[in-house]
């Protein structure tokens, strides 16, 4: 179908404007930047994640401390389905390998998920089953939403779940308070240059974004300023995964190189110095500083 208004500047976004007001059309880019950013991310964690468990559950991986029949499926929750819950849901079901099944939201308004249901999503409202169940929660709601919605999650989420909050202007440490719950991933973006208005705003179809290797390019947690702490934080989780499925440091450590190796073959090796924290060893002294090690019980995220 043609645009007939596409070429006519009477009937474009910015008509209309004044001078102060063009200058915030920078935050449309910065909109579209974040959701996809925020969803492309998102998916490169569970496929971390999903990787990772199939590899501890698989028979070669096997130890006396590992479950052989452990379920090797993710199990991913989405609380809230508003903009950034419902691109997150579309991107999961069409960019990963995750089954329909294995996804469930809470939402207030569970009938306006019909289309979801259809193919097999559980949509429902009742935050305390979703964090029940799942392995990744997605909090998706509204800052202010956030207090009811923690109040509903608390002492509901499971010790393994790995809560990763889209929720802006609240800080992990809050969240951890507010949840009881202290294995939980926030990113924290700081980009959004004028300069790469262009890039961003051609994500008008998110499935689609996701495969254009400009844009992936462009998110790359590596290059893009304040979210490397994210890739640290993704990190330890994985690190989390293992300790929760009593592996020992050495295979827990073997298994998360394996990961990156399979498709990043001059990847740096991590060891288990790669994961001490220099803030908390600094304040030990002797031989105590020589054994941290950080696990689920010292440590989460950023």
């Amino acid at each position: 179908m043609v645009d007939v208004a596409a070429d006519l500047s009477s009937f474009s976004f910015e008509t209309g404007l004044t001078e102060d007001e063009k200058k915030l059309l920078y935050l449309r880019a910065r909109a579209a930047g974040l959701t996809f950013c925020g969803c492309a991310h998102a998916l490169y964690l569970c496929k971390l994640v999903h990787s990772l468990r199939c590899i501890i559950t698989s028979p070669a991986a096997q130890t006396d401390s590992v479950t052989s029949g452990e379920d090797s499926d993710l199990c991913v929750g989405i609380l809230g389905l508003g903009h950034m819950g419902k691109q997150l849901l579309l991107s999961l079901l069409e960019m990963t390998s995750i089954k329909p099944s294995h996804i469930k939201v809470s939402t207030r308004r569970p009938e306006s998920a019909a289309e979801f249901v259809q193919i097999g999503v559980e949509c429902f409202f009742d935050n305390r089953r979703l964090a029940a169940w799942a392995d990744i929660l997605f909090l998706c709601s509204l800052p202010s939403h956030l207090p009811k919605v923690c109040a509903d999650l608390h002492s509901h989420l499971s010790k393994h779940c790995l809560v990763y909050s889209f929720t802006s202007a609240v800080p992990v440490t809050r969240l951890a308070e507010l949840l009881g719950h202290n294995f939980i991933l926030k990113p924290q973006y700081g980009f959004v240059g004028v300069d790469t208005a262009d890039v961003w705003l051609s994500c008008t179809d998110l499935s689609m974004a996701l495969k254009d290797p400009l844009l992936i390019e462009a998110s790359c947690p590596l290059t893009m300023s304040g979210i490397l702490n994210w890739v640290c934080a993704v990190l330890y989780s994985l690190l989390n995964i293992c300790t929760s499925a009593s592996l020992p440091s050495s295979n827990a450590l073997s298994l998360i190189n394996s990961l990156f190796k399979e498709k990043w073959t001059h990847t740096v090796q991590l060891n288990a110095q790669s994961f001490i924290s220099s803030s908390f060893a600094s304040s030990l002294r002797g031989e105590d500083a020589a054994f941290v090690y950080l696990n689920q019980d010292n440590v989460t995220a950023y």
